[in-house]
């Protein structure tokens, strides 16, 4: 195994057991290609982790154990897909659709595994796991008993890792389709080829249902919608109304297609094809108001050297947001982007409260599912983060 070696004083990450290596903190390489699983030690000999090394990233390797006594091999791929779907047993009674293998906070970093009823969607997205494609679909139709692999390894992410973007059957079955995926009472169609992510927004399963719990007799604004399972959630819940935006006409057409299928008239709600940030602005010129508020934008700020800009998007729409807000109504606003920290984010949101001249205070904080964990040791982990705040008369 080749060895990579750690300037001396740029150790102390990996000895708090965070899972990444910067190529700065990199004193020597030893001719390691990527896909190489790599030993990485310190200038004295030292052990520290035993990783998978990426030879285009900034990130140049990222750990696969803390233990010099463990062997990278197929066993090792096996009992880390197997614990991280035993982790997760207990969702299978509320949903036939989850996440299995979660990254770094499952200890398989650059690897993301999806469940939508009898197919799996797998997500590589370091040059580390690049070697591994086929042995990891393999022990993942081995763990489910699933019917199909199929890759959606075409996230920008890639690109910093010298990779190509990958959409395509890995094994099983073709797919011929959507999928229909239950989530509690709710029946949502998923287009896995197409869709965003892998298919659909799995992280946001326990929010859908506190859209549900706090919706009845409102007016609900669900922004930036994609296909609206937040709306038909609200409407299960009893909202009076609900509008949803977003600036993609198949995305409102989809979610047209699942309000239908939980027996929502989909003609009842209003379905709204605009760009959000210039049509919150025209809803308050309009005079408009609303009692509970949806703020789901996309990744803004997928790394730190996007966040400033970033960060005035945030502002502005939760700005509007504020101001679209009857006394008392509720707030729901999330960021995904890994660059924003949960503190930075409640900062913006706090500033923007400010400046529409209201007082709010947070009833709840929003995160993914269980089924997202978070490693204690790598923050980055918690990309979506969000706060439930009240508009206080």
């Amino acid at each position: 195994m080749k060895n990579i070696i750690i300037k001396s004083g740029r150790e102390k990450s990996l000895l708090r057991r965070h899972p990444w290596v910067f190529s700065g903190a990199i004193k020597n390489i030893n001719a390691a290609d990527s896909g190489d699983i790599v030993k990485i030690v310190t200038e004295d000999g030292r052990f520290l982790a035993t990783a998978a090394f990426s030879a285009a990233s900034q990130i140049a390797a990222r750990v696969l154990s803390f233990d010099e006594r463990v062997v990278i091999d197929e066993a090792f791929y096996r009992q880390r897909i197997v614990s991280a779907i035993s982790r997760r047993s207990h969702l299978a009674a509320q949903s036939n659709a989850y996440r299995l293998v979660h990254g770094e906070s499952d200890g398989l970093p650059g690897v993301v595994a999806d469940l939508y009823g009898d197919v799996v969607v797998l997500q590589l997205s370091t040059a580390g796991v690049e070697p591994q494609r086929l042995l990891l679909a393999n022990l993942l139709i081995e763990a489910t008993g699933a019917r199909t692999v199929y890759e959606r390894s075409d996230a920008d992410v890639r690109k910093l890792e010298g990779l190509e973007e990958r959409n395509g059957l890995v094994i099983g079955e073709p797919l011929t389709g959507s999928i229909q995926i239950v989530e509690g009472g709710m029946t949502i169609e998923v287009d896995i080829v197409n869709g965003h992510k892998t298919g659909f927004y799995l992280d946001q399963r326990d929010n859908r249902v506190l859209t549900a719990a706090i919706a009845k007799d409102k007016d609900v604004l669900n922004c930036f919608c994609y296909s609206a399972t937040m709306s038909t959630s609200a409407m299960l819940g009893g909202a009076k109304s609900v509008v949803s935006i977003d600036s993609s006409a198949p995305a409102l057409v989809s979610g047209r297609h699942i309000a239908a299928l939980n027996n929502i008239d989909p003609n009842k709600m209003e379905w709204v094809e605009a760009d959000v940030f210039a049509h919150l602005r025209k809803l308050r010129d309009q005079g408009r108001s609303f009692d509970l508020i949806i703020l789901d934008p996309p990744k803004l700020a997928p790394t730190i050297h996007h966040v400033e800009k970033a960060s005035r998007a945030y502002k502005d729409i939760n700005l509007l947001g504020f101001k679209l807000l009857r006394p008392d109504g509720m707030l729901m606003t999330y960021s995904c982007s890994g660059g924003v920290s949960v503190d930075l984010f409640q900062k913006i949101v706090a500033g923007a409260a400010l400046d529409a001249g209201v007082e709010a205070q947070i009833t709840r904080r929003l995160s993914a599912g269980t089924d997202h964990p978070v490693s204690i040791h790598f923050p980055e982990g918690e990309y979506l983060k969000g706060l439930l705040l009240t508009k206080m008369a």
